[in-house]
């Protein structure tokens, strides 16, 4: 599975599966550039502990999921500052429960905007790159919502639709390019996104916190266990592998069973 002299970008890393991905890239030998939200000094923190720890050059850039310009000036400067971007995991997403007729018309903008549009905007920039060097790869973290819906949820579930959408429509693009566009769709990983949702869950459902956990998140899943950030890593990291070549246009699931009924 060596990554080594390849040279990656993970939107929404600097937490939960974003920053599992990056480090298991980083593990392999890729050089990556980090992106996303949160405190100066525990970003820096991320980003030098992925270089002391594994040896590769690491990056960070604060673009804005929400600014299509920012974006694209992301993969440029990926690309200036690494030589090239042969890896592109789109993996920044948020999360907005509530019933249709109270739904925010701002969250369900900000949803579509950065679970789908984001990673339009990034392997529209990213791709001249790839076709030009024969060789790439793009990820992007979709969700069992991907294949299947849950009430309270009409954005994303919409976003994600679309995000598998899009990445077949680019798998066909460009298979004779040597590039690959898959799909990870995660059942219910247990991440700061997911823990997030619970309090937004038992307001809508009427339910408390136990109750959302066993009758709702992971009802769907019969294994009754959550998904860890790296069972998604390792599968992203083989997606890139050379050993991956012929997988392109792909949603693979992770998600304990969910989507098997």
């Amino acid at each position: 599975m060596s990554l080594a002299n390849r040279h990656a970008l993970v939107t929404g890393s600097t937490s939960g599966i974003g920053l599992a991905i990056a480090r298991a890239l980083a593990k392999e030998g890729a050089d990556v550039v980090i992106n996303g939200m949160g405190a100066a000094g525990e970003i820096e923190a991320e980003r030098s502990g992925i270089e002391k720890e594994f040896g590769v050059r690491a990056f960070y850039d604060g673009a804005d999921m929400l600014k299509p310009a920012e974006i694209a000036a992301m993969i440029a400067g990926a690309q200036a500052k690494m030589g090239s971007l042969d890896i592109l995991v789109n993996n920044a997403g948020i999360q907005f429960v509530s019933p249709i007729e109270d739904f925010p018309i701002e969250k369900w903008d900000a949803i579509i905007a950065i679970n789908l549009s984001s990673a339009f905007h990034a392997i529209r920039a990213a791709v001249p790159g790839m076709k030009k060097q024969k060789w790439g790869r793009i990820v992007s973290t979709a969700s069992a919502h991907s294949l299947v819906a849950s009430p309270f949820k009409a954005a994303y579930v919409t976003a994600k639709h679309g995000l598998a959408g899009l990445t077949k429509t680019v798998a066909l693009e460009l298979a004779t390019f040597g590039v690959t566009a898959n799909c990870i769709s995660p059942g219910y990983v247990w991440t700061p996104l997911v823990a997030n949702q619970i309090p937004d869950t038992m307001k809508a459902r009427g339910m408390t916190r136990e109750q959302v956990i066993d009758d709702v998140m992971l009802l769907a899943q019969p294994t009754k266990q959550f998904v860890t950030v790296d069972q998604v890593a390792a599968l992203a990291v083989y997606l890139c592998s050379d050993a991956a070549a012929q997988i392109t246009g792909a949603n693979l699931s992770i998600d304990g069973g969910w989507t098997a009924a």
